[in-house]
């Protein structure tokens, strides 16, 4: 009996070609697994590349999982790229830019440049596939810099919430901060439940994508100073000055 090639059936097929060239334009489209490993991973995943022999495909994480693998802990396959939409705007306080998911808003970033704006993006989404699309997120923009300009509009965008379980804790809180009013890293600390842990609170601050609409502007120092702000203590100051008026 003439056992079938499987090394050769699998360098035929066009996801082995994906798969060594950690295309990452392929993740989401199916998954691999490693018999020698017991693990699968996304086409992308940056581990060594394994034997073709070893190779099994599957059309999902769940298809992987039910015949026995579990998800690598490098690329987290189950985490599937998404597409993020975005554009870019201005306001008296800088670029703007504001992306989307299918969810809702992802991220609201202040910058001075459009590069540098797109690089932060990139970077705190990395497995996302980025579009310009000024169009589709024209309308989320323009409420975005309506309210920076104007306070006192109402802004009901929906947010995709995306963090740990302690940091999305956290941007709920900061969104039940009524505008004009502050609290410090201590105070919302005790709020939450978790005295003593102001630096965790100002961690979860700085790590907040989403500008304005999850206002950690209005969180300052237990002596009222407004250090410790992710785009510039001079917009924090200009947010805060303008809730004031408003």
């Amino acid at each position: 009996m003439t056992l079938p090639n499987l090394s050769f059936d699998i360098e035929r097929d066009p996801r082995w070609t994906a798969l060594c060239a950690r295309d990452r334009a392929a993740d989401g489209r199916f998954v691999y697994s490693v018999q020698t490993t017991g693990v699968y991973c996304r086409p992308s995943c940056a581990a060594r590349r394994p034997l073709a022999r070893n190779v099994r495909f599957h059309a999902s994480p769940d298809e992987a999982e039910r015949a026995g693998f579990r998800a690598c802990l490098r690329c987290h396959p189950r985490r599937e790229a998404k597409a993020i939409r975005f554009a870019i705007g201005e306001s008296s306080l800088g670029l703007v830019l504001v992306a989307r998911s299918e969810v809702g808003l992802r991220a609201v970033l202040f910058g001075n440049d459009a590069g540098e704006l797109v690089r932060d993006l990139q970077s705190r989404l990395p497995d996302a596939t980025l579009t310009v699309d000024a169009a589709g997120v024209q309308g989320a923009l323009d409420a975005v810099v309506d309210c920076i300009e104007a306070p006192h509009l109402p802004f009901d965008e929906p947010l995709d919430l995306q963090g740990t379980p302690f940091q999305t804790k956290v941007w709920r809180a900061l969104r039940r901060i009524p505008a004009g009013s502050t609290v410090s890293y201590g105070e919302l600390a005790r709020r939450l439940g978790v005295p003593g842990s102001a630096r965790a609170i100002a961690a979860a601050c700085a790590a907040n994508p989403l500008a304005f609409a999850v206002p950690c502007h209005r969180v300052i120092a237990a002596d009222g100073g407004l250090s410790g702000y992710r785009w510039g203590v001079a917009r924090k100051r200009a947010l805060l000055q303008r809730e004031a008026r408003a």
